[in-house]
């Protein structure tokens, strides 16, 4: 399979990942909620902003033009959540229709820098592990 292929592939899972995560914060807001960290301000806002963030962001990452902008600013966006998967983890807030538990909890967290990579090879900002090797 050609990597261009498996790139298209990612990127229309990350797509639709994204967009209903945005559709998420406009229907369960008050269960997201839980999860924000209490240094966050505005956490309403915050995470109604972010909704609608993830949703134009899915729709930049099929768009060429934005896409590398998109990749870019999933990877920042998925560092910058980590505290609230953490604060979610730690705190065992039970958040429907997620499971409990560290089962689910530890490899969600191990996966976080792998979605950061996802982002950026989805969008073609890096290449790596697939570069060509030289001379």
């Amino acid at each position: 399979m050609k990597i261009s292929a498996i790139r298209s592939a990612m990127r229309w899972m990350m797509a639709v990942f994204y967009l209903m995560a945005g559709i998420g914060h406009f229907v369960i807001t008050d269960k997201l909620l839980l999860i924000v960290p209490a240094w966050v301000p505005f956490p309403r806002e915050i995470l109604l902003i972010t909704g609608a963030f993830e949703i134009m962001g899915a729709l930049a990452l099929l768009t060429p033009r934005f896409r590398k902008l998109a990749g870019i600013m999933f990877a920042v966006y998925a560092l910058c959540v980590w505290p609230a998967n953490i604060k979610h983890a730690v705190d065992g807030i039970h958040l429907p229709p997620l499971p409990d538990g560290w089962w689910y909890h530890g490899p969600r967290l191990a996966f976080q820098p792998v979605l950061i990579w996802w982002a950026l090879f989805c969008a073609e900002v890096i290449n790596w592990p697939f570069r060509r090797k030289t001379g």
